[in-house]
């Protein structure tokens, strides 16, 4: 299943600055998808608690054999590897890594577990039309060939927020050099 995931880093992490960890998050991810490709580096202002570090955001899509589940328990092992405690964090507050689904193919999915909040899964995700730091990437890492039926709502929601401050840190041949892509 085609899938694009959001990356973000606004804290330090066992010497790891939020660039490093963006870095090592998506080495991390490669694995777990074919015709894995990365998007350009953003630094982006906080939303919603602002009252923290600038947040470095990025994203990488490609096809995976998981389901949206199993992908989901993958992405958790590699944020608590990489220091994310979702307990003690603050919502929308610093965190060393968040990785999000941001689109799985065309699904819609709601699901939601009162028991274990770490199964729940809302994708798209929620609050993609809203924020900059996700579409620019995301729209960046979009191959045309993609067959996404939201990509005129994705582009148009841009097209309606704006860039939010976003500025490009790394371009996308960068990231790649350093993570030794081709």
């Amino acid at each position: 299943m085609f899938t694009v995931l959001g990356l973000g880093s606004n804290r330090a992490f066992k010497g790891l600055e939020p660039f490093d960890l963006l870095l090592r998050a998506s080495s991390l991810l490669e694995p777990l998808f074919s015709d894995f490709e990365l998007s350009s580096v953003y630094r982006t202002k906080p939303m919603y608690f602002e009252n923290q570090s600038d947040f470095f955001n990025m994203a990488v899509c490609g096809n995976t054999m998981l389901s949206a589940h199993e992908l989901l328990s993958k992405i958790h092992e590699i944020e608590e590897k990489l220091g994310r405690n979702r307990i003690s964090e603050i919502r929308n507050g610093p965190r060393s890594i968040d990785i999000d689904i941001e689109l799985f193919g065309n699904e819609e999915i709601h699901f939601f577990d009162k028991k274990d909040p770490m199964k729940n899964l809302e994708v798209p995700h929620p609050h993609i039309a809203e924020r900059a730091f996700v579409l620019i990437p995301l729209l960046e890492v979009l191959p045309e060939s993609a067959e996404i039926h939201n990509i005129e709502f994705l582009k148009n929601s841009l097209a309606k927020i704006g860039n939010q401050g976003a500025e490009l840190w790394k371009n996308r041949q960068s990231v790649r050099k350093m993570l030794n892509l081709k």
